[in-house]
Parts: structure tokens; sequence; C-alpha cells
């Protein structure tokens, strides 16, 4: 019995290919929300390349997606501005979002 079995890894090297059904959830978001910014968070060997959606008020959603090329023009498609969390780290809003929804009732 094999106690660690390596996992196929994703479709070429940068991901696995794009699912419409993300896109279409991260375009709702920027449909439902105002003053809405990309970040795009790097793979890792844990995770797949992500990205980030935060909206004004710091609610935010993340979603895997095949590349970081592929986040660019998906922002750039909507008009999004795009930032690498790697150089600017993640918006003090969104901290303080989920610091807000820890602290609200059950």
């Amino acid at each position: 019995m094999a106690w660690f079995r390596r996992r196929p890894r994703s479709v070429g090297a940068g991901g696995r290919p794009v699912d419409q059904a993300d896109l279409e959830h991260l375009a709702q978001f920027v449909r439902s929300r105002t003053g809405v910014e990309a970040f795009v968070e790097p793979r890792t060997t844990v995770t797949e390349t992500t990205v980030l959606l935060v909206a004004h008020d710091g609610e935010w959603t993340r979603r895997r997606i095949e590349s970081p090329e592929v986040a660019r023009r998906f922002a750039h498609k909507l008009s999004l501005p795009i930032y690498d969390v790697r150089l600017l780290g993640y918006p003090q809003r969104m901290r303080d979002y989920n610091a807000r929804q820890k602290r609200r009732p059950a």
C-alpha cells in the first residue's frame, strides 16, 4: 500500500485549465460590488495560482486560475486594476473586513 502517492500535476506548466464557472463567479463579484481590485497570488507547493478580488469595503473572493497571465487578461477585460500580492501584500481593508466578520455574532 502506498502511503504517499503523487497526484498528477495540473495540465501544462501554467496550472489547470481555466474553469468557466470560476471566471463567472469572479465576474459576478465584480458586477455586484464597487471599487474591486484584483491581486494575483503565486503558485505554491500547496496551491495553484489564484486571483483574489477585493471590493471597496474589504469583502473578497478568491479562485484558482491557470496562470498570472490569465489573471491579468481577466482583470484587463473587466477594467480592474491588478497587483502582485508578493509586491504589495494584502490590502488593509481586507484584513479589517475579516476582523469585522470574526466579531459578528453567529
